[in-house]
């Protein structure tokens, strides 16, 4: 807001040529565009501490999930790097998962999400859904990323927590996104893990018991 408010006010005030009049609106449109992403992430939090539980009779289809988060990912990659990502999609088909279509998407993709903006350009992030033999399934995301200390570990599920704060300011972040995946994964009966060291990546894991997979 103080960034919009700042360039409102040069507007107004100072003569201005055509190139730096854009210059200032596409600084302010993206400002606009971080808050609008915060108030977004604040309101899924909110509707998922206030709303029911998803229902465990609704089932949703894994196949269409990966294939909307695959699509996601790939715009996302593009739109941040100027060379994509090498992104590897897998599962095991036609597995379904009770409870909210939305709810999963979310979480799903907020790992990815965060593994793209935390992963150089052009290395390797792995996204797999696979069904374990003991029944449930784990869904999980491996990148290729700087990693992170282990002392962060506990923390990274709470709420504007940020290993490091200009990089999540520069990539544009919320520092929600996790608190996102462990509200959803609660919700869903779900455990998240986190294994991560510096210099080797991190690897995001979701794991639904028995009764959610089918």
């Amino acid at each position: 807001l103080t960034v919009l408010a700042g360039f409102v006010e040069t507007l107004q005030t100072l003569p201005l040529d055509d190139e730096e009049r854009q210059r200032y609106l596409g600084l302010m449109a993206q400002q606009a565009n971080r808050m609008q992403t915060l108030v977004s992430d604040l309101l899924t939090l909110s509707r998922l501490e206030g709303s029911p539980l998803p229902s465990a009779h609704e089932w949703v289809s894994v196949d269409l999930l990966m294939q909307q988060c695959e699509q996601d990912a790939r715009d996302l990659s593009s739109l941040l790097w100027t060379q994509s990502h090498e992104l590897h999609f897998e599962r095991d088909p036609g597995c379904q998962i009770a409870g909210s279509a939305a709810e999963l998407h979310s979480a799903m993709f907020n790992l990815i999400g965060n593994a793209i903006r935390y992963t150089p350009a052009q290395r390797r992030i792995d996204v797999c859904f696979n069904v374990v033999p003991e029944g449930g399934a784990v869904f999980y995301v491996k990148d290729q990323g700087a990693g992170i200390a282990q002392e962060h570990l506990p923390r990274l599920t709470e709420r504007f927590y940020r290993v490091d704060r200009s990089r999540s300011r520069d990539t544009g972040g919320t520092g929600l996104g996790l608190a996102i995946v462990k509200h959803v994964a609660q919700r869903h009966g779900a455990e998240l893990s986190i294994e991560s060291q510096p210099g080797k990546g991190s690897t995001f894991s979701l794991t639904f018991g028995p009764s959610r997979v089918r």
